[in-house]
């Protein structure tokens, strides 16, 4: 199965984003990918209010989203922010496309490096994974790749493939936490990991970014079973295109069968 992973730099126009997603689902399919992963917050930049944007499930950006799924027959995968109680909003993955339709709620909240994510969002409950041509696969979000017990529920639940659209914040050595964790959790897992975020948007600008949210840093990857990365992107906007081998998954997990030895928490 081929997919696509579409490095943007969002903005604070949730319309305006849906012209980039349009192109980049449009793209993908040119490129013969299944599926395109857009990064976490696709409808709305971190730093911006986020309460303004929100808006449900069945409101206008998803159904815009879906629409564009029909038109590129593909599954399209972004990041938007969907209403919650208290006041917050829920961090939301979008999933449709032909016989598709789900979403998540990211569960691990970025309270880390002076950033309190939980001010505004609601955390998520539940692990999320569906079937695209056979093939299962699970669903992240930026904070989530730091907990490998998530990662090793979507192997328990049948998944080959995890996805993780993310808005990873900058700083220093954060390029390398990200480009060591992608592959960490692919391997403890065993499987195959699309991690999709947001560009720098200082490679658009030509400036850093005024405000101190997570807005990306780019390097999106494609790593394989074995924690060895197939594909990647550098730090400016691209699509990458990648093929995933459901197979391949088997025969690591026969090699280095971690899912089969755990002990913690077993009899």
């Amino acid at each position: 199965m081929r997919i696509a992973l579409s490095q943007i730099v969002a903005g604070p126009d949730p319309a305006g984003n849906l012209e980039t997603v349009r192109e980049q689902a449009l793209r993908a399919a040119e490129s013969g990918a299944r599926l395109v992963v857009l990064p976490e917050a696709t409808m709305a930049c971190f730093g911006t209010p986020l309460g303004p944007v929100a808006e449900p499930l069945d409101g206008p950006w998803a159904t815009a989203v879906r629409e564009i799924a029909a038109e590129a027959e593909l599954v399209v995968v972004a990041g938007m922010f969907t209403l919650a109680d208290g006041g917050r909003v829920t961090n939301t993955l979008l999933v449709t496309g032909p016989g598709v339709e789900t979403s998540y709620d990211k569960i691990h909240l970025y309270d880390a490096f002076g950033f309190a994510e939980s001010d505004t969002v609601a955390p998520g409950n539940d692990v999320v994974t569906f079937d695209l041509d056979g093939v299962r696969v699970g669903l992240a979000t930026c904070y989530d790749l730091r907990f490998p017990e998530l990662f090793r529920a979507h192997a328990d639940a049948g998944a080959v493939l995890s996805l993780l659209p993310a808005s990873w914040g900058a700083g220093p050595g954060k390029r390398e936490q990200w480009e060591l964790l992608v592959r960490a959790r692919a391997l403890d897992a065993t499987v195959w990991l699309g991690a999709a975020g947001q560009a720098d948007p200082a490679t658009v600008t030509g400036s850093p970014p005024a405000s101190a949210a997570p807005t990306g840093i780019g390097y999106s990857a494609v790593v394989g079973p074995d924690g060895s990365v197939r594909e990647a992107l550098g730090a400016e906007p691209g699509l990458l295109t990648a093929d995933i081998d459901a197979g391949e998954v088997a025969a690591v997990r026969q090699r280095v069968s971690v899912l089969a030895n755990r002990r913690m928490g077993r009899p």
